[in-house]
């Protein structure tokens, strides 16, 4: 990795995916994680404070990035349960299948590059009965918005580490054989509209 994306990167994702508004979406999400946890795309560890440790008993942080779980550390030595760390691609879970409880998503999707892979691999391993919590951001219903979310989106993905703007969140996830419920979707206050249209839902194995 380039010394932008493991030092410069790391530190500007950490503030932008801390600010409040986020942080109110993360804290109504991730507390309803239990059991066997994979969290995909952990990043800095800014959902570690929002999880319920009388419910979860372990946390496995996908992360390929050394910048990040760098960044990570302290949040990772305080928490209350166990974290384990996995430096493999969202596309390449290496856990078996059916042995996880809960998948968290949380502002990830927009920038694995092979979703597709990745939320295969999510479904192998995420028991039958389990669910996908996901907080994502991407396409807006809107055709003004969504055409400055085309444009901006090259230039947007090279500066921001890969991050799509463009992405319909649901039906990626539906296409690969889940089952989407308890879905809330909309702008979030005091962000650009082009980057802030927001999902947040449930999702099942069908």
């Amino acid at each position: 990795m380039s010394f932008y994306e493991n030092r410069v990167l790391p530190h500007l994702l950490h503030l932008a995916c801390g600010n409040k508004v986020i942080e109110r979406q993360r804290a109504a999400l991730v507390p309803k994680a239990q059991g066997r946890v994979l969290e995909v795309g952990m990043g800095s560890g800014l959902n570690l404070p929002h999880y319920d440790p009388r419910r979860v008993e372990l946390v496995w942080g996908l992360e390929p990035s050394a910048g990040m779980r760098h960044k990570a550390r302290r949040g990772v030595a305080d928490a209350p349960f166990e974290v384990r760390w996995l430096d493999l691609p969202g596309e390449e879970i290496p856990l078996e299948t059916d042995s996880v409880d809960t998948v968290v998503l949380t502002y990830t999707l927009c920038t694995i590059p092979d979703w597709h892979r990745a939320l295969e691999q999510i479904r192998r391993v995420l028991k039958p009965n389990g669910r996908l919590l996901f907080c994502e951001h991407g396409m807006a219903p809107d055709e003004a918005v969504r055409q400055w979310q085309d444009r901006a989106d090259p230039w947007w993905g090279r500066m921001a580490g890969g991050c799509h703007l463009n992405r319909a969140i649901p039906d990626l996830i539906e296409r690969t054989g889940f089952g989407v419920q308890d879905l809330e979707a909309g702008y979030l206050p005091k962000v650009p509209k082009f980057v802030g249209f927001h999902f947040r839902g449930v999702a099942t194995p069908r």
